[in-house]
């Protein structure tokens, strides 16, 4: 593959939900079909060993993103090329199951996403069963110790059950098993949320630290603009399911443009304003199953004009910078 291709391709990505009430409730209320539009057209390319970071505030679809890059849900519109091929094509085929050792994610929740019936020896050495990238008992348990030895915990560890380690250790346990098949491209979906702050720094240093070692690509999702600001090489910032703006993360910090951005930015408490009040988001998310016309950020921004009320924007390069705002395009801001 030549350096100038990116290893993850995300094309015109869409995935729709049917959240209709049943047939027979429809009939009586004389009630249409819902749709969910969770995902709708997002685009992205993440160079080889680089972090693209998913921001948002809940709702917006990062997780649906997450989960259909890994093959969990299957596109309604748009595909992912990973290494050149069509991942979701892939996935179908038995061939499927060497693109699956090559992609990984780590999910949200540490308490929910291991078995806790399970030794961490067999919850960490299921992929490596599962994918048969080794059978030999001696074998796998090296394996597995190297793997925790990785993450930072201690070879007698693998004896232990879940409920024996505290959040930010199981976290890692999701990791090292994540790692198991060596895979090149990780799928992180607010893998520290769950987390205190000091253990989520632990945990976020191991992620960057196995990154520079195995040459790892991340898409990392989070709510966090201060975790992102620590991880990531690009932004994406989400709103109602759509990309408002892409970009490396300086110009991102140092000027955003979209301002849904600056509005999350004004947020963060910042540590040297100790005497100014942090500006809070604004307003509410309107209800995705009847988003608003036209941009679906009019209704809290406040450069909105006619346009923006009528006219959905798209996503176009202005300055360097992808951005979908007509404010922005027409030089209002």
């Amino acid at each position: 593959m030549s350096t100038s291709t990116p290893l993850v391709q995300a094309t015109d990505l869409a995935k729709t939900f049917d959240v209709s009430a049943p047939w027979l409730n429809r009939v009586l209320e004389r009630q249409p079909r819902q749709w969910l539009r969770a995902v709708d057209g997002v685009s992205f390319d993440i160079p080889k060993g680089q972090t693209l970071a998913l921001v948002g505030e809940s709702g917006c679809g990062k997780s649906t993103v997450a989960r259909l890059l890994v093959g969990l849900y299957e596109p309604t519109r748009g595909g992912f090329i990973f290494d050149g091929q069509d991942a979701h094509a892939a996935f179908k085929t038995p061939q499927g199951r060497q693109l699956r050792k090559r992609i990984q994610m780590i999910f949200q929740d540490p308490y929910a996403s291991l078995n806790p019936r399970w030794r961490v020896e067999d919850i960490i050495a299921e992929p490596l069963r599962e994918h048969g990238v080794l059978s030999d008992a001696v074998a796998l348990r090296q394996r597995v110790e190297e793997l925790l030895h990785s993450v930072g915990l201690s070879a007698q560890d693998r004896a232990k059950y879940p409920h024996q380690f505290s959040g930010g250790q199981r976290q890692r346990i999701s990791i090292a098993r994540a790692l198991a098949t060596q895979p090149e491209f990780l799928v992180c979906d607010e893998p520290t949320s769950a987390l205190d702050v000091s253990v989520q720094a632990q945990v976020l240093n191991i992620m960057k630290d196995l990154q520079r070692q195995q040459g790892l690509t991340y898409l990392f999702i989070s709510h966090n603009l201060a975790v992102v600001r620590h991880v990531s090489d690009q932004v994406g910032v989400m709103y109602l399911g759509r990309l408002v703006e892409l970009a490396d993360k300086q110009t991102l910090f140092s000027q955003p443009r979209h301002p849904y951005t600056r509005m999350l930015l004004d947020a963060i408490p910042k540590m040297h304003d100790t005497g100014q009040a942090r500006t809070p988001v604004q307003g509410e998310v309107p209800n995705p199953l009847n988003p608003p016309p036209g941009c679906a950020f009019n209704p809290r921004c406040p450069h909105v004009n006619e346009r923006c009320r009528v006219e959905r924007p798209s996503l176009q390069t202005i300055g360097g910078v992808r951005i979908a705002c007509h404010a922005v395009e027409e030089g209002r801001i």
